[in-house]
């Protein structure tokens, strides 16, 4: 999609510090953290929210949720950490693009809002 920001991101036509990258998911830090670290998780393909996903994305649903752990590692999150998906309106989503929040680097209370 030509005027989603995070296939923008995921193109590199808007630079990121890109914190992981492979051929499906690409994660980075979010520009309104609400954690010490705060992470974006994306696929690198258009998927409007999680409501959209099929089985066909069932590897790279697995994939983004992979990468987060390995960003929570190298993030040094050993005390724990939170993933989060917003999906449509009343779940909080802003941008139409399916992305994992990770969280973490304090302790977050629940429940969360």
């Amino acid at each position: 999609m030509t005027d989603c920001l995070f296939c923008k991101i995921a193109a590199g036509i808007i630079p990121v510090k890109r914190l992981h990258e492979d051929e499906q998911v690409l994660a980075f830090p979010d520009i309104n953290p609400q954690a010490p670290v705060h992470v974006l998780v994306i696929p690198k393909r258009h998927l409007a929210s999680h409501a959209h996903a099929t089985t066909e994305d069932a590897a790279m649903l697995g994939q983004l949720l992979s990468a987060a752990g390995e960003v929570a590692q190298a993030q040094g999150l050993e005390n724990g950490y939170r993933l989060v998906i917003n999906t449509g309106p009343d779940g909080g989503q802003t941008v139409d693009h399916l992305h994992v929040h990770l969280l973490g680097g304090r302790h977050l209370g629940w429940p969360p809002g």
